[in-house]
């Protein structure tokens, strides 16, 4: 594939990789609660386009991840897996309408030829880990042989449908899938996909947003990216994965580094507060003082407040499910009132 050459070696020749458990981004003081973490994460796409991806994964900090190792990212041609002369992967609808819609065979095959199993299937193998895990107890710890199959065991596959049907993707969905170790995701095209494909091997269905795409290529794009920089490495400076938009409460980051208190506020649901940086005055217009008078407690209130107008103003849905504080309820009710 050419520019393809940053990516690893195709499934065929993919080993396990390492995991370890620890505190998962925006869990830290969750009750002590720890998560998987995957130290080496792969994504597969399934796709009539593969060369999309070579100049969207060729830059930032994508590219660094993947020639870091922290990441896998492998496009796959649906049409490899059409044998007629044509390679046809779409077909009329069932029922008549407009456009065309993936065919099922092309789809199957290509997600076969990725060792993904039908849904049904890992389900039960999921559930046969777990009882047999119980029976074992740490007998695989104890024998050095069986150490690999345990690991080999632990790998973890979710399915993903790109569509506009989908349930939305979030920071939280992002969450959830930087504890997996591998991602297939199935970009949609033209009407759709055969929904048998969707009921037999996907895990959910995912839309970045409510509009249409011409394919979900690009919603691809934004569901590796979105996942892989919460992964462990990826970020030159771990911190920057909490205090963002949408990122943890408060309360779940440690606080404090060497006795100073920081000057961040975590987002807890809600957007970001807006940054400021050299020349302190352009365009006529002045950074807000309060940034530059070095009292940290002062600069986290100031950007708690802007965090809530700026989500009051663009996103206040956002308001219902953030972890607000007595304190924050007095500030949105002082905005509203103007």
């Amino acid at each position: 594939m050419g520019e393809l050459s940053i990516f690893l070696p195709k499934i065929e020749t993919w080993g396990t990789r390492g995991m370890r458990v620890g505190t998962a981004p925006g869990t830290a003081g969750d009750g002590g609660r720890t998560a998987t973490i995957i130290l080496n994460m792969r994504f597969d796409i399934v796709t009539i386009f593969p060369g999309f991806f070579e100049s969207v994964f060729a830059h930032g900090i994508v590219d660094r991840a993947l020639k870091n190792g922290l990441v896998t990212v492998e496009p796959h041609d649906l049409r490899e897996y059409a044998h007629d002369r044509h390679r046809t992967v779409d077909d009329r609808p069932f029922g008549g309408g407009e456009g065309m819609v993936l065919k099922p065979e092309p789809l199957a095959e290509a997600l076969e030829k990725l060792r993904v199993k039908r849904r049904d299937q890992r389900e039960r193998d999921q559930g046969n880990k777990g009882t047999r895990e119980q029976g074992t107890g740490n007998r695989e710890q104890k024998d050095g042989q069986q150490g690999n199959e345990g690991t080999r065991e632990q790998e973890t596959t979710r399915v993903i449908l790109l569509s506009a049907q989908g349930r939305l993707f979030t920071q939280q969905v992002a969450r959830e899938l930087a504890g997996v170790e591998r991602v297939v995701l199935v970009c949609g095209r033209y009407e759709g996909v055969d929904e048998r494909v969707n009921e037999l091997y996907c895990d959910m269905e995912l839309s970045i947003g409510d509009y249409v795409l011409s394919g979900g290529e690009l919603a691809a794009a934004v569901v590796v990216d979105a996942t892989m920089r919460l992964i462990p490495g990826v970020l030159g400076n771990e911190a920057s994965g909490e205090f963002e938009s949408f990122g943890a409460a408060d309360a779940e980051i440690d606080v404090d580094v060497l006795g100073v208190p920081r000057s961040q506020h975590g987002a807890g649901g809600l957007l970001d507060y807006p940054q400021y940086t050299r020349p302190a005055e352009f365009g006529g217009l002045r950074a807000p003082e309060v940034l530059m008078n070095g009292d940290h407690a002062e600069i986290r209130r100031w950007r708690r407040e802007q965090q809530l107008r700026k989500t009051l103003k663009n996103r206040p849905e956002l308001l219902e499910r953030a972890a607000l504080s007595a304190g924050d309820l007095r500030m949105i009710e002082e905005m509203r009132r103007g």
